[in-house]
């Protein structure tokens, strides 16, 4: 992965031929016809041999990200990683919106227009996504910060308040590495993509709070994790560019930009509730309870989340290689491929879920009594979660594949219904049994979520679950099944 500037071919043949680029979903249409058994061998080999790769590099920045999250926990107790959780899930909030769905956009658009030879559209929709999201990036940290300055004091004691106003801070931050960081995906950069963001980062996240705690310095409370939040996502924005300078393709930096703002812009309001509420639905429980007033309940659920989020590592690794990878064959419209491609993916993320849930279920009563009795309590919501996040690796990747194929607001409406039930599930289980309810609630709402998905994709893309036509191949004994 040396040299980027011709691309993979696998993620960049989505428009051959394109004089007036279209929607990737429409694009490339004359070349659906090159349906190679030999090449939709090598894209399922690429796929295992990337995602396997890609879960390797995520596995070592997950556990850089855990040790930074249970050591903040283990520093500032329950009640203070209550409010460094709370006000972290907004500022990831807010910079998830703020991408405006470019996020999702460069990756569909850039390679495109690499492959139809228009540099010229790729520099604009660059520039376009960078401008406007650092913009919106910024006016929500600003806003932000004015809502929090001039709430009644009453209502945000100090170390709440002055931890928000960080996460304020953070928020153009980790806006700038995640569009970053897609860039670089986009450029080609699967692994070069990772690196700063999940190792980098945390590993920098880690080495700032363990010298803070060493030297004795500070005081250990939730400001202080924030500001570590703050310093390495900087360093990370750095890192993530200097990256994307280097994988910069040849020709691009001395072409003048071409804008197709209406083309780019009807994307940006469902590819915008996909990424904001994406991030928003694995944290409404934090931010239902931080929002209530239960900061040390949220400090606990927030922990008991971040082990379960451990299971979602091998769902985003796969989608790291499913996701260019699906648009390639979509625009090409060989569904057969795109079949046993999104099969492929499910296996391989429901066979990395239950290999990380097992352990997990296993140690996590041991590992979180370790922090005290207070953290002891989330092992059960921990377990919870950790169900529920199986049953989504189980569906694979079917966010992915409808914003892939050119169904975003099949996608926003989706999740948008998702977000809905989770809130409702969630609070109601916080009445009914606290955290635990609130688990339980969030696990509904994914199950409910994902099915929905799963429904849509059968009846609109026509594509089966992927684990039921992997049963059908094994099955039928043939190493490709044709399925229409």
């Amino acid at each position: 992965m040396n040299d980027r500037s011709e691309g993979d071919p696998l993620q960049y043949q989505a428009a051959d031929a394109v004089a007036d680029i279209l929607p990737l979903s429409v694009v490339a249409g004359g070349t659906a016809s090159i349906a190679v058994p030999a090449r939709r061998h090598d894209v399922g080999r690429r796929l295992v041999h990337a995602s396997i790769f890609a879960l390797l590099v995520y596995i070592g920045g997950a556990g850089l990200t855990s040790m930074a999250q249970l050591g903040i926990a283990r520093l500032v107790g329950a009640t203070s990683y209550g409010i460094y959780s709370y006000s972290l899930a907004w500022s990831t909030v807010l910079a998830s919106l703020s991408m405006l769905g470019f996020n999702i956009s460069l990756l569909r658009f850039v390679p495109a227009y690499k492959a139809a030879g228009r540099l010229d559209l790729a520099r604009g929709v660059i520039t376009s996504a960078l401008w406007w999201s650092l913009s919106a990036a910024t006016l929500a940290g600003l806003t932000g910060a004015a809502l929090i300055v001039f709430l009644p004091s009453n209502h945000l004691h100090q170390e709440l308040q002055t931890t928000m106003l960080l996460g304020m801070a953070a928020v153009p931050l980790i806006t700038a590495y995640a569009l970053g960081a897609t860039l670089v995906r986009a450029f080609g950069g699967v692994v070069s993509a990772l690196l700063p963001e999940r190792v980098a980062r945390d590993g920098l996240l880690l080495a700032l709070l363990g010298g803070a705690a060493f030297s004795g310095w500070w005081t250990l409370d939730a400001p202080l994790a924030m500001m570590a939040i703050v310093a390495s996502s900087a360093v990370t924005v750095g890192l993530v560019f200097v990256t994307a300078m280097k994988l910069w393709p040849a020709g691009l930096r001395d072409t003048q930009a071409t804008y197709t703002g209406r083309q780019w812009w009807s994307a940006v309001p469902p590819t915008m509730l996909v990424t904001g509420l994406d991030v928003f639905i694995s944290r409404t429980g934090v931010v239902l309870l931080g929002w209530t007033g239960q900061v040390r309940e949220a400090g606990i659920f927030a922990l008991g989340l971040n082990v379960a989020l451990l299971v979602g590592l091998s769902s985003v690794a796969v989608s790291t290689m499913f996701s260019p990878t699906a648009a390639d064959l979509h625009a090409r419209k060989d569904h057969e491929a795109l079949q046993r491609l999104f099969s492929r993916a499910a296996v391989l993320s429901s066979g990395g879920a239950l290999a990380i849930a097992v352990p997990l279920l296993l140690v996590t009563e041991p590992l979180l009594r370790w922090f005290g009795e207070d953290f002891a309590a989330g092992a059960l919501i921990a377990r919870i979660l950790i169900m529920g996040y199986v049953c989504t690796a189980l569906c694979g990747p079917q966010l992915n594949l409808l914003t892939m194929t050119g169904h975003e607001w099949a996608a926003a409406t989706t999740m948008v219904a998702g977000a809905m039930a989770n809130i409702v599930a969630c609070a109601i289980g916080m009445e009914l049994d606290g955290t635990i309810g609130a688990a339980a609630g969030v696990v509904l709402a994914l199950v409910v979520w994902n099915s929905a998905m799963a429904f849509y994709i059968r009846k609109r893309l026509n594509i089966l679950p992927g684990l039921i036509f992997a049963a059908l191949a094994v099955r039928s004994g043939q190493v490709t099944v044709r399925w229409r």
